[in-house]
């Protein structure tokens, strides 16, 4: 039988670039840490990269090589102890591809998130209909189970902005978006409608690129990016393409996208301008 698959969480996460940052400190490769506690140099680059959760002995293990203080040691392990915490994660989705089960357990933890779509609504604020019509779409060939299965991930993943703290979502389309039938008119009709009633809430912003402001320096794909409450808990930022998911943690990558989101918000429309176009569309599909 496979080992369970350990879905990463942001305590996860944060633990692992602590003890890179030890290990670093201590001046000690990952070799060096092999032969004086015996651990595996693939386990270790595992739990190193948030792949795997380390048990408790091997952790004391390496606080104790590392000489890591009192004080600061239980720090660490309140870490391993959070890092089981995956949001509301649900059984099922353990049939989910591996990089979507991790972005949904960091976009259940997350503060705000920066998200640009060129072709699809945002997937937080897609209704059920849409969703099972985009899915069906882009995965010709997936079952009807399994279409249902992601449909019922993305649709349950708006209760994250129904929580008491709700997450900040500020979402770029391109106008490309909006004019895709998805589904059908009367699906589109209906996501408009969604669209135009999230708007209100304080928590979401969402401009739309028109056609006339030309070439933009979202073409080239969708992202998001990712903000934690935690200042401890660096930004990250997740792409979704035909070759695969992708996060991106280093600094340079993140500043850079940050740079081409701003970028994309100064070029789109206003929150009100889009509102008024998203309401017109609904109107005319009626």
């Amino acid at each position: 039988m496979p080992p369970k698959r350990q879905i990463p969480t942001v305590r996860l996460r944060r633990l692992a670039a602590e003890l890179r940052r030890l290990r670093g400190a201590s001046e000690l490769t990952r070799e060096d840490v092999t032969e004086r506690t015996g651990i595996n140099t693939v386990t270790l680059y595992r739990i190193e990269t948030a792949r795997v959760r380390p048990q408790r002995r091997t952790l004391l293990a390496l606080l104790d090589l590392y000489e890591v203080h009192a004080s600061h040691r239980d720090e660490v392990l309140a870490l391993l102890q959070g890092a089981k915490e995956q949001g509301w994660l649900r059984p099922y989705h353990s049939e989910l591809p591996e990089q979507y089960t991790a972005y949904i357990s960091f976009e259940s933890e997350a503060w705000e998130v920066r998200n640009y779509e060129s072709l699809f609504i945002p997937g937080v604020l897609q209704t059920g209909d849409y969703a099972r019509a985009v899915i069906k779409g882009t995965l010709p060939m997936a079952t009807v189970e399994a279409v249902e299965q992601r449909v019922q991930a993305r649709v349950e993943r708006k209760a994250v902005l129904a929580k008491k703290e709700p997450l900040r979502v500020w979402a770029i389309m391109d106008e490309a978006a909006l004019h895709r039938t998805v589904g059908g008119p009367k699906v589109m009709r209906e996501q408009m409608e969604h669209l135009a009633q999230v708007t209100g809430e304080p928590h979401v912003t969402l401009q739309v690129i028109p056609f006339s402001a030309g070439a933009h320096a979202g073409m080239p794909g969708s992202f998001v990016l990712m903000g934690f409450a935690d200042k401890e808990d660096p930004e990250l930022v997740y792409l979704d393409s035909m070759a695969g998911d992708l996060f991106l943690e280093a600094e340079i990558d993140v500043r850079r996208y940050g740079v081409m989101f701003d970028n994309l918000r100064a070029q789109a429309l206003s929150p009100d301008d889009t509102l008024r176009l998203i309401t017109t569309l609904a109107s005319e599909m009626r």
